[in-house]
């Protein structure tokens, strides 16, 4: 109980600056904290029983508004939970409220919230990442102590290397997406934020394993995954493709994360340096077609007759979702809409989506060949540092353009973890260590002695 509280007024003290909540569940956290308590008595608890968290804002709670950090949700309350909630809920985790996100998790910055913009707690002045990026801000800033996440295209992994903390996207079916609010639903995966390696194994042991609600869920068994969390890394072999240390990535970056190479080279894993991926470069293509055609799809169903907002005059039931939609979408989610309305049309089908998922399976198979050869693939989570809100709004390119680096990863389905490996001028930098699909334990493995090595985990940003 004494954790939640001092938690909670945490949140009071600091959210003011940083906007990591869209919702503080005060009285539903203080619920569960008494039932931790009586389970710790009990001595019925686990690992996460009474630990303080913070749920993505578009993951169903029941009795909680989920709203997708847009207009169309604003007064959603969903009458079930997700099953990764259900799952926390039954390990008896404190749910310390819901996170702000980029509308719909579309974005790269947590900038298209319909309820305002998210701070870097390093530098008030720059974003977080996106689009989880109120999760990485409140397990940065200490106003949960781990939360969840959604990865689309790096959502999870990409403010987490801005943040400085941990972020996994597990494998494409490793986690249920049961009760997910969906955007691109054959690259959407719910994963863990984290202070350290250790914590994201103790999460993905709770949130992870089939079900049957999800068609999308493999029925494979789910190990423990702090077993792998040997410290011991001597003789893995570990490729660095060089296509991801693209011409626009600033020096400084490099630097940080060639240092980090080395840094498990000595830990005695086998590093080999320009490894070639070479279709790495139409990843952003590829993505930027399949990711909004299947939002376009998704987000059909938002049309002011089922729930969700509605447009109270009109001629017409057309009128009305028409107004609905102008209302209650935000720029970026029309801009995608459009995209992927544009792709799925008649006589640009074959000529865009249908070419877009032949190179997602080049892409697919393209990695595994690298994995028939190395243990794990290890890249820069970010080419650049945090930018400044505002300085890629009215440039969607250069935004879509951060997340270069995380984007095949989910075209593959493959897992991803970022972990903290230093610093530039005071900003974070994060490294990515990539492995083969359901063998989170080997990047977990490498991520976690690699930590052992170093303190950048531990650093924490001077709130003001």
């Amino acid at each position: 109980m004494e954790l939640t509280k001092a938690v909670l007024a945490h949140i009071v003290s600091t959210d003011d600056k940083i906007h990591s909540y869209v919702t503080v569940t005060q009285d539903t956290a203080l619920k569960q904290a008494v039932d931790a308590d009586k389970r710790i008595k009990d001595k019925s608890a686990t690992a996460l029983t009474g630990i303080p968290a913070a749920i993505k804002d578009n993951m169903c709670t029941s009795g909680t508004k989920t709203t997708c950090s847009s207009k169309m949700l604003e007064n959603f309350v969903p009458p079930y939970n997700a099953t990764v909630v259900e799952k926390l809920n039954d390990s008896g985790m404190v749910m310390v409220g819901k996170t702000n996100l980029d509308e719909f998790a579309m974005g790269s910055s947590t900038e298209n919230s319909a309820f305002g913009v998210t701070s870097n707690p390093w530098d008030y002045d720059r974003v977080p990442g996106g689009s989880s990026g109120g999760s990485t801000t409140a397990v940065a800033a200490d106003q949960a102590l781990f939360a969840l996440g959604s990865d689309t295209g790096g959502s999870i992994r990409q403010p987490a290397g801005f943040c400085s903390v941990v972020g996994l996207k597990p494998t494409y079916g490793r986690v249920s997406r049961y009760g997910l609010v969906a955007f691109g639903s054959s690259l959407d995966q719910i994963g863990p934020v984290t202070k350290d390696v250790t914590d994201a194994a103790l999460v993905l042991n709770t949130i992870a394993g089939y079900d049957a609600k999800d068609s999308t869920s493999v029925n494979k068994p789910v190990p423990d995954y702090t077993k792998a969390l040997t410290g011991d890394i001597k003789g893995l072999k570990i490729g660095i493709p060089k296509e991801y240390f693209v011409d626009a990535m600033q020096p400084e970056v490099r630097t940080a994360i060639e240092v980090a190479i080395k840094q498990l080279q000595e830990l005695g894993a086998i590093v080999e340096w320009d490894v070639s991926l070479s279709l790495t470069d139409y990843a952003l293509a590829t993505y930027y077609l399949i990711a909004p055609a299947e939002a376009s799809a998704n987000l059909a169903r938002y049309d002011g007759t089922k729930y969700g907002h509605r447009a109270t005059d009109g001629d017409s039931m057309w009128d009305i979702m028409e107004k609905t939609r102008e209302d209650g979408f935000g720029t970026e989610v029309k801009r995608r809409i459009m995209i992927g309305t544009y792709a799925l049309s008649a006589g640009y089908y074959d000529a865009y989506y249908k070419k877009a998922q032949s190179l997602r399976r080049l892409i697919w198979k393209e990695f595994n060949q690298a994995f028939s050869k190395y243990d794990a693939l290890v890249t820069p989570t970010s080419p650049t540092v945090p930018f400044k809100i505002g300085e890629k709004t009215n440039d969607p390119m250069q935004m879509y353009l951060s997340d270069i680096c995380t984007l095949p990863i989910n075209i593959a389905g493959i897992p991803g973890l970022s972990v903290p490996s230093g610093f530039v001028d005071g900003l974070p930098v994060g490294l990515q260590i990539l492995g083969k699909s359901f063998d989170e334990e080997t990047i977990l493995r490498i991520g976690h002695a690699y930590q052992q090595a170093t303190d950048w985990h531990t650093k924490k940003p001077a709130l003001k």
